[in-house]
């Protein structure tokens, strides 16, 4: 699919914000609401003191913002590609921030798991719409753009954890409707600041979803990613817990927090570095090794003191191979697919990780059976049945195609909501003259 350069140029208009302050605008609206809606992960030990629940009710609570905030992503691209980008991320932003904020004082269990599943919904809508904005914007310089927007979002998963730790310390757990208040003047000035939507081109698929791309190549490759994300998100939801049970760390330790942003920062500096390599070495080379090389440090940090360097430094090394190959996974989505590239891109990123949050419901149950631990090295296992996929799915003469389109133009998103899984949306690679 391809812009015209008549679909570009009206794109910034003088009454709003050039193309930088857009950039800039989206990139700061990225970190606010990821921050917010990945606090979930760092207050689940709380969560699960406050209303006495169960390893399988917490992961039952991964779940649900698995399920609305991104297995939904392909639709929601879909649809941003056909009614426009910035009344859908505008909308998102607002529901995001307004319903994940009253996580903090809602009275019972059921409330909870309705706020995580309607507020996940906005992170869904918001992530595809606001990505492909933020592509637009940047104009003749797309891969600059997509970097500091996905760079904003990297920004708010990281420090998110360990502000909402910092809070919960000092202010307790009521303080949470208080970051409804950025989000909702953040998504109200996106909407008024940025210029009229501007549409793709017209050669875009006819089916708001194409059921070919569960049964085809496409769905091949989500089963790669979902097998993949089984042991991200394991290691993202059952860490927390680990520290608290096992090495009796308080419920509001920062420790916590630190522990959650240094894997999601080196999650995100792990794709990056896997294009790069990928040039080098190839394609299905760099997605098999570092997958299976993420074993080590993953079962290493069960026997290292929480808190030494050397446990840092295998957090920080799991979350740069678990992670390696994912936008590799995404970019041969696209291609496989180019017509229905925002969904399929959704497929690899959204579907895949929240069909990983599912799964994760059966070893929240074993953690309640076995312990922790032993659930816990039962799903970093799902990444040697993700490495075996992945030698079969990808094709070593697809390798050059691929390659090609491994630079940080053909993504879109390297966040997390997003799981850090490097989220690509806009079904459009190559710019026209």
């Amino acid at each position: 699919m391809k812009l015209t350069r008549t679909a570009i140029q009206p794109s910034i208009p003088s009454l709003t914000l050039q193309s930088s302050g857009l950039v800039i605008l989206f990139a700061f609206v990225h970190t606010i609401s990821d921050a917010i809606t990945n606090m979930l992960s760092a207050l689940l030990p709380t969560l699960q003191s406050q209303f006495n629940l169960s390893e399988t009710i917490l992961a039952l609570l991964v779940a649900s913002l698995s399920l609305s905030a991104l297995v939904t992503q392909p639709l929601f691209g879909a649809l941003a590609d056909r009614v426009g980008y910035r009344r859908i991320a505008a909308l998102g932003v607002i529901f995001n921030a307004v319903l994940f904020s009253l996580i903090g004082i809602v009275p019972n269990i059921y409330i909870l798991f309705g706020l995580i599943l309607i507020g996940g919904l906005g992170s869904s809508a918001l992530h595809p719409a606001m990505a492909s904005m933020a592509r637009l914007a940047g104009r003749n310089k797309p891969d600059l753009a997509v970097g500091l927007f996905s760079a904003g979002g990297t920004l708010g998963i990281a420090v998110g954890p360990i502000i909402i730790m910092i809070l919960l310390s000092n202010l307790g757990l009521t303080f949470t409707p208080w970051l409804m208040i950025p989000g909702i003047v953040l998504g109200i000035m996106m909407y008024i600041l940025t210029p009229a939507d501007t549409q793709l081109a017209s050669n875009v698929s006819e089916k708001i979803f194409d059921l070919r791309l569960l049964t085809g190549p496409v769905g091949l490759l989500s089963l790669t990613g979902i097998l993949s994300s089984v042991a991200f998100v394991t290691f993202t939801s059952a860490m927390p817990l680990w520290l608290v049970r096992v090495h009796s760390l308080p419920n509001d330790s920062t420790l916590i927090g630190w522990t959650l942003s240094t894997f999601s920062l080196a999650a995100a500096a792990g794709g990056i570095a896997g294009g790069m390599i990928s040039n080098r070495v190839g394609v299905k080379r760099v997605i098999v090794t570092s997958t299976l090389l993420a074993l080590l440090p993953l079962y290493a940090i069960f026997s290292l003191t929480p808190g030494s360097l050397f446990y840092f430094v295998m957090v920080a090394l799991a979350g740069v191979l678990i992670n390696a190959g994912m936008p590799l996974l995404i970019v041969s989505a696209q291609d496989l697919s180019p017509k229905n590239a925002a969904a399929a891109s959704g497929m690899l990123m959204g579907f895949s990780a929240g069909a990983a949050g599912l799964v994760y419901v059966g070893i929240g149950r074993l953690q309640e059976v076995i312990g922790l631990a032993p659930a816990m090295s039962i799903g970093y296992l799902a990444l040697i049945a993700s490495a075996a996929l992945a030698s079969i799915a990808i094709k070593s003469q697809g390798l050059t195609t691929l390659q090609q389109a491994t630079s940080i133009e053909g993504w879109s998103c390297l966040c997390s909501p997003c799981m850090d899984q490097n989220i690509a949306v806009l079904p459009q690679r190559t710019k026209t003259s």
